[in-house]
Formats: structure tokens, sequence, C-alpha cells
């Protein structure tokens, strides 16, 4: 006899990352020729010294960085994400408009909470980020599907022909994950408009607004003194301060919906670690110059990347940035095949397009994900060449 499992949990797809790092059970790799793993998009190097000494120093000399917090996060943090988004984007944010959370996966789960119950609809831009489709399988909740055209930019038009009145809510994610593309602020405030006149949440998650290559502000949505109507924001501290295993993101919304936010994650967390929230706090305090080496360092990442796709016959870059290109592969054979087949023949692992698609949808099949920010450019270069040379 078999205890019960919820259906809904069951049927919800095996975490990807995982499922990729178990292609490696077994396989050795020549010291010639290591794996270069470009499959999950996280900083491969712990935060920098002076940030590992705050924390250290947090942990031997404040007793409460061992106790549990507020809910909704230090108040030094929520006020700190305040003041540096009121100055970044032109519109006025207050402390009790944030919660820290554990990552921004968390974030976005505690968003859709707050939104959206079994039956109720999501739209997601495709390709997807897995992570966001997984939750929303989980909690019985439709995600809706919409392609995206030119550059891998969504389309609002498109979007409000999928609105039904089962929709909750539209997600962003600029620069996004997978395909990188960096959404233009145009686009932005044509998906805001849409929402807000269909009565539905605009989810914008900009996990890594640290490395867009554009300079200013990515747009102006909260500008708006009424965006606490439509809007919710997603951040994630995770990728600008290396600070993956300390889980600490942020989510900004109205201070009414903060009252639902905070039941979620008593519910489920009680609090954000205080370490990494101290870490959080420290690092926007004072680690802004070295902020801006990181994001040079990914922005030349990013350039070799797509001078190195260019020169490779038959691929095709169909989005490249932040940490990610997405890109359509010249064989005749299915991306999880292909992906595979890296692994053996060329020391390369990688994501394949399904892992982001729909089931069925031809698209994943032809493309894949490569989170290029985990190679410095030599490793670009040497992973070029392994693609070049590869034969299926």
């Amino acid at each position: 006899m078999s205890l019960p499992l919820n259906p809904a949990l069951a049927s919800t797809s095996r975490p990807p990352v995982m499922e990729a790092r178990r292609w490696l059970e077994g396989v050795s790799f020549p010291p010639e020729r290591p794996l270069i793993n470009i499959s999950q998009a996280a900083p491969v190097d712990p935060p920098p010294e002076p940030l590992r000494r705050a924390m250290a120093e947090a942990a031997l000399n404040q007793p409460d960085a061992h106790f549990y917090g507020p809910v909704l996060g230090r108040s030094e943090l929520r006020e700190a994400v305040a003041r540096d988004w009121s100055r970044a984007y032109g519109g006025p944010i207050r402390p009790d408009e944030v919660a820290i959370t554990q990552g921004c996966n968390q974030a976005f789960c505690a968003a859709i909470q707050t939104l959206a119950g079994p039956g109720d609809e999501i739209i997601l831009p495709l390709p997807w980020y897995f992570n966001h489709k997984m939750w929303l399988d989980m909690q019985g909740i439709r995600t809706v599907g919409l392609h995206c055209g030119q550059g891998m930019v969504p389309d609002a038009e498109a979007a409000a022909g999928l609105i039904t009145d089962r929709t909750r809510a539209i997600v962003l994610v600029s620069p996004n994950n997978p395909s990188g593309a960096e959404y233009p602020a145009e686009t932005l405030r044509a998906f805001y408009d849409l929402a807000r006149s269909r009565g539905i949440a605009l989810i914008v998650d900009e996990t890594y607004r640290d490395f867009d290559s554009r300079e200013g502000a990515p747009h102006d949505l909260f500008a708006d003194p009424d965006w606490g109507g439509t809007l919710i924001h997603l951040y994630s501290f995770s990728k600008a301060y290396r600070l993956t295993g300390h889980r600490v993101g942020a989510l900004i919304a109205s201070p009414a919906r903060m009252v639902e936010v905070e039941k979620f994650l008593d519910t489920v967390a009680i609090c954000a670690a205080q370490i990494g929230q101290i870490g959080a706090a420290w690092g926007m305090a004072n680690m802004g110059d070295w902020l801006a080496g990181e994001r040079a360092e990914i922005l030349a990442r990013r350039t070799a990347m797509a001078e190195g796709m260019a020169a490779l016959p038959g691929w095709r870059v169909k989005g490249c940035g932040a940490y990610f290109a997405w890109v359509e592969h010249p064989y005749d054979m299915a991306s999880p095949e292909l992906a595979r087949e890296l692994v053996h023949k060329a020391g390369l692992l990688l994501l394949p397009g399904t892992m982001f698609m729909p089931e069925g949808d031809p698209e994943g099949a032809r493309h894949v994900r490569i989170a290029f920010a985990n190679a410095d450019q030599a490793g670009i270069a040497t992973m070029m060449q392994r693609l070049a040379a590869f034969r299926p």
C-alpha cells in the first residue's frame, strides 16, 4: 500500500537543472577536456571577501543574526531597497511596500499565492522560466503560453487575445531567463497598460537587472502613483552579490498586498535568513563599484558569446543578454538528445529548449539555453571550439 500523493505535485515536472546533473553520472572527463557547465544560471564564485567578512562579523557579534526576524524582512534592508529603487526608477517606493524573501523564487510563489488559485490562469511568455511553470502546476493554476516575436520580445496585443475571465496576471522577466532578451521600456509600459485596463496584475521579475546592457532605468512604471494597483516587482540579491546559498530576494507591492504576502511567508519560512539579509544590506551600501565591475565582466562575456556563435555555421542566436543565450541548433535531432550527446562528445552541459516550452511545442526541440555567464571569456572560446568540432 502506498501513501496518498498530491496529483498536482505528481504531475509537475522534475527540476530541470537536477535532471541535467544526472546526465553526468558515470561520465568521466579527461584532464585535457574538463566539463564546461553552462546549465545553471548562478555565480560560480563565493561572495567577495569584504562581504564574507561583514557576514562573519555579524554571525559573531550580532545576536539577532541568529534569531527569527520580522516576517517581511529586516528594516534596514527594506529601507535600503526602497531608497535604491526610488532613485533608480524615478518613483517613490516606501519600505512598507518591500518584502524580503528567501530568494526570488519564493517572491514569485508569494506573489502568485496572493493572486490565483486552482483553475485560474497566468500568462507566461515563451520560452518560460521553468520554476515559474512548476509552481503554477503545483497550485493547479493553468499556464497560458505567449510566443515571443522578434528579438524574443513578447507583444502586448498578442497577450490581450489570451486574457479570459480566469486570467489573474501576466508575468514578464527582463532581462529574460532563458532567452536573455532585454524588454524595451515601451513593451513593459504596453503590458502595464493592458494589465491595468483588464484588472489583472503585471508581475515583473528583474532578477538580472544589474546586468542589463542599457544605462538608466529599464522602465518608468513606478512613476505612476497608482502602480500598486497593477504592478508586483520581483528581485534577487543572489546574482548581484553572489549570495545564492543565502537565499535573499525581494518583492515590491502595495501595502494591502503585503498583508497577504506576510501570511504566506510566515507559513512557509517565517522569515528570510538573517545573515543573508545583513549581507545584502552591506553589499548595497558598500559594493557599488565592485558590482559595476561584475556587470562589465558579464557584458564582456555576452559580447564573446554573440561573436563566437556568429562564427559557428548553422547556429542561430535568438536572444543573448544577462546570463543567457537562447540558441537554435543546426542538427536533425531534438534538443534533449543533442544536450546528452554534447556531454559525452564535447564535455558541455547545457539545457535543452524542451525544458522551457510546453510539451510538444516544436520550438523546444530546436533550441538550447546556454548560461554563458558561468564561463569566463577563455572558457567561452573553448566552448566555441568544442561546438565547432562536434559531430552528432
